[in-house]
């Protein structure tokens, strides 16, 4: 081999090893009680929170490769300088829905006009009696290498105890140097009655991204080049994303809808003022058409699955090559 192939040969092994690349930051699972830690490479990520206590799990908060925090503090912190205190059932990352055989697992509590009011707009909701997301059992805790998985099983209880119905919620994470990335399987299973996703804005999977991301200072673009909350709030899209300079840092979050997905491309419930949200079911609102049903039944016994990918990424959507990432990930990899 001549000095020159040599050093060639140095370069694409340095190259292709390097932790830019790929992910060589081992993931770990730490449980406390109702609660699961989640580091990468011995720093923290976050934790998912499910304790029978609390109306629904949710995971908070979340954080870019460089450890800075991209989701809301508030309701779970609440001495932050500067954050929205409206919507506090918008949890840093949740799934659940505004109807779910006329409850809602949304909501935690009735909401005054003032904790519907976000920059200065005031958002509606339906008013439903209260459901709760209630853990059964953790079926799955564990980590291999640079990648680890949660999976638990719930019941979707009525506010007079009763399960209508069970829901499997499982999240794997990834990560590089550069990015996090959380995969999302969400499964609603019926029993021996219908399971009716009823069509309302109110869902489904969200994050409430901090205040760095939200209106006037963050920047939203989804997949077909929508700008702003006008263009993509009840639009179809592969996918959203949120960037903007948070703590000094330039990082962006983006949110990728299955392929395998109902209605795919999905429509977005994501806001200007900070709720990031995907919903298959609103259709009516979307539309703002009384008449357009976009629920959705799963039949005795039957089930429905939604899949989606969290990115949390260095610099905007553009540096970041969220649409080629996309492309990727609809490949299935």
């Amino acid at each position: 081999m001549t000095k020159i192939k040599a050093i060639l040969l140095i370069l694409f092994i340095t190259l292709f090893s390097s932790p830019a690349r790929g992910g060589d930051e081992p993931v770990k699972l730490t449980r406390h009680g109702d609660q699961i830690e989640v580091s990468i490479g011995g720093k923290p990520f976050t934790t998912y929170y499910f304790s029978p206590k609390i109306p629904k799990p949710y995971l908070h908060p979340l954080r870019s490769a460089q450890g800075t925090i991209v989701t809301r503090g508030w309701p779970m912190v609440k001495n932050i300088p500067g954050e929205s205190h409206d919507h506090p059932h918008q949890r840093a990352m949740f799934f659940a829905h505004g109807d779910i055989n006329g409850i809602n697992f949304w909501a935690e509590s009735s909401l005054s006009k003032t904790a519907q009011t976000a920059h200065g707009h005031f958002y509606a909701s339906e008013d439903l009696p209260l459901g709760r997301t209630v853990i059964t059992r953790m079926d799955e805790m564990k980590s291999a290498g640079d990648t680890a998985t949660i999976r638990a099983q719930f019941n979707l209880v009525g506010p007079g105890g009763k399960a209508i119905a069970g829901e499997t919620q499982g999240y794997t994470f990834h990560c590089n140097a550069q990015n996090r990335l959380i995969d999302c399987e969400f499964i609603i299973h019926a029993g021996k009655i219908p399971v009716k996703m009823g069509d309302t804005k109110e869902g489904t999977f969200a994050i409430r991204v901090v205040k760095g991301l939200e209106d006037p200072n963050g920047h939203m673009l989804n997949s077909n080049g929508g700008v702003g909350d006008k263009e993509i709030w009840g639009k179809r899209a592969d996918w959203v994303d949120y960037s903007g300079d948070v703590a000094g840092e330039s990082l962006g979050l983006a949110i990728f809808d299955n392929p395998t997905n109902p209605k795919h491309p999905t429509y977005w419930h994501a806001r200007g003022y900070g709720l990031f949200a995907v919903n298959p079911f609103g259709e009516h609102d979307f539309y703002n058409d009384p008449k357009r049903d976009g629920s959705i039944t799963i039949p005795p016994g039957g089930s429905l699955t939604l899949r989606y990918r969290v990115l949390i990424h260095h610099g905007d959507a553009i540096q970041a090559h969220v649409a080629e990432d996309y492309q990727e990930y609809a490949r299935g990899k």
